[in-house]
Parts: structure tokens; sequence; C-alpha cells
């Protein structure tokens, strides 16, 4: 595990490399085939969100990153397909309260401005699966960002106004409101509608998969990188019945396990379901240590985030 940079020799890299204070995110095209209107940024007044619709969206004006609104509902949670595991069962109804929820994966080039804001440390490796620079290397200014652990997820939503999404909030803005097995339906998988099986070998641009999009417009829910999400991880929770409103159980041991969702570009078909789940080790930021790994938890080139808000 590589520990966290000097802060001085971060802002040294950061200033030679683009500037301190100066680096803007990279305008992400988006598909065509979804809703384009300007609506309000995401810091307008509470009530300009009152007359939200399903399907509409918004832009931050902290990072840029376009939302979907989800509406309130109940959808169907967890595995109802051949490839159901013990942790995705039993399926059950979950209502949800509205939010909305980030449209991409967050970038490198968001993730910069928290870096230069101060509110970010860097992610703990600037690489990536097969590129030696990856993270403040404008090639890659709109790949989704890796190497960051689940406080650094934490404290990026909350410098943007959002925060991480629920498990639920995940799954329904992935699923929509009927019972299909990945976002854009029961096909099968294949490279059209997302980056998995190494086809590619290592992340790709945000958004790049139309044809992967969730019911709702959102992108990259299958594959590319996984995602950390809010809640604890525990393989019998959906036993518990919560059924509003879920925020996931207590932490379950002294590595802090958080839930990962959507899979990445090395996982096969069964894992980017829509119902799959990881448990990856998270960050415990009470441990003594801030450089030690059980500070730190996992990192990995195969995991990044996105972020939701009420």
């Amino acid at each position: 595990m590589r520990k966290i940079l000097p802060i001085l020799a971060v802002i040294a890299i950061f200033v030679s490399a683009c500037g301190a204070g100066n680096a803007q995110p990279t305008a992400i095209p988006l598909p065509t085939s979804f809703p384009t209107n300007t609506p309000p940024a995401i810091n307008a007044p509470a009530e300009a969100d009152s007359n939200a619709q399903s399907g509409d969206e918004r832009v931050s004006s902290v990072d840029g990153m376009p939302q979907a609104y989800i509406p309130d509902g109940t959808f169907r949670m967890g595995a109802m397909d051949e490839h159901a595991k013990s942790d995705e069962q039993p399926a059950h109804n979950v209502t949800l309260k509205a939010f909305w929820m980030d449209k991409l994966e967050v970038t490198n080039a968001m993730y910069m401005l928290c870096v230069q804001a101060g509110a970010c440390e860097p992610p703990q490796r600037f690489n990536s699966e097969t590129r030696d620079q990856y993270f403040n290397n404008a090639e890659y200014n709109d790949y989704p960002v890796v190497y960051v652990t689940s406080h650094q997820a934490e404290l990026y939503c909350d410098w943007a106004g959002r925060r991480l999404p629920t498990e639920a909030e995940w799954e329904r803005a992935a699923r929509g409101d009927d019972f299909r097995t990945y976002p854009w339906g029961d096909d099968r998988p294949d490279s059209s509608r997302g980056n998995f099986n190494y086809f590619v070998g290592d992340s790709t641009q945000v958004g790049q998969y139309p044809a992967g999009a969730s019911p709702f417009g959102v992108l990259d829910m299958s594959g590319n990188v996984a995602e950390w999400v809010a809640d604890y991880y525990d393989s019998n929770y959906y036993a518990q019945g919560v059924t509003m409103n879920p925020t996931g159980p207590g932490a379950r041991s002294k590595y802090f396990n958080h839930s990962v969702r959507g899979g990445s570009f090395q996982d096969a078909f069964i894992d980017i379901r829509v119902a799959a789940r990881a448990s990856v080790r998270g960050s415990n930021p009470n441990a003594d240590d801030p450089y030690s790994e059980d500070y730190l938890g996992t990192v990995s080139p195969k995991i990044g985030f996105r972020c939701a808000s009420d």
C-alpha cells in the first residue's frame, strides 16, 4: 500500500503540471439520445427541485457533474436471475425517497479540483491498471479516478455538496422499477454496452457506452470501474427486512468492509449484474496511524465512485 505523499511534494507536482488553482474539468459529451436541457445548478435553493420529474437533469456548479433525478418510488432490490448469489437474496421491495444520482463516475479532472481546493488528498497512486501516468495526465482527464479510499470518496462527495449513494439508491438508479438484470434490460452483455471482461483491459472514458444506460439515463453502472457506496457490507443484510430508505448495517468487523457495486473492466458478465455485490475493506478514520493500512483500507485501479444527493 503506497502511503499518502507529503503535501508539499504533491503541491509541487500539481503546480508544475497544470498550474495550481487553474484546473478545469474537461467537458464530457453525453449521448444525444438523453435529455440535454440545462437544469438548475446543484447549489440552487431547495425549492428549485420541488418540480423535478423522472429523467430531469441538472449540472453541478462545483465540479461540472451532470445528475439524473430519481423520483420517490418502490422497486425490487436483489437478484431475480439464474445467477443469483446468496448475498443478493432474498429479493425484496424497497421504498426510497427521491434523490439525484451522478450520471457519470467521478473523473480525474473533477477529483483534481478537490485536491487543488485543499479538500481532498491525491489518489494513493497516480497510475492505472496498464498506464504509468494516469492521474494528473491531461490525456485521461475524463477517465474515472481510481486508487481512492472509501474515505477519500466520502470527502470528495462532501466537498461537492453531495454524498455517497446507499446500496439501495445505487441499485434503483441502475435497475429502474422493473426486474431487469442489467441496466439496459436482460440481454446478455457485450462490448457495445460496457467495459468488462478485459475487452479493453483498463478503464475507459466515462459515458462512452450509451447503449448500456440505465432507465434513468445513468451511465457506466455495469463495468468500467466498480464504485464505493455508503453502506457497510453484510452478506445477510437483505434478510433483515429493512424496506424504507435502507442505509445498511453498522460496521461488522475491525476492517470496516464496505459494499462496492457495478463491477469493473476485469469482471465477467455475472459480476456486472445490477444485483451483484462485493465486499471491500474500507477506511477507518479512527485508526491511530493515518498512514497505515488500517486507516486507509483497500485501494485499487478497479475501484472509483460516483455521488448522490437528496
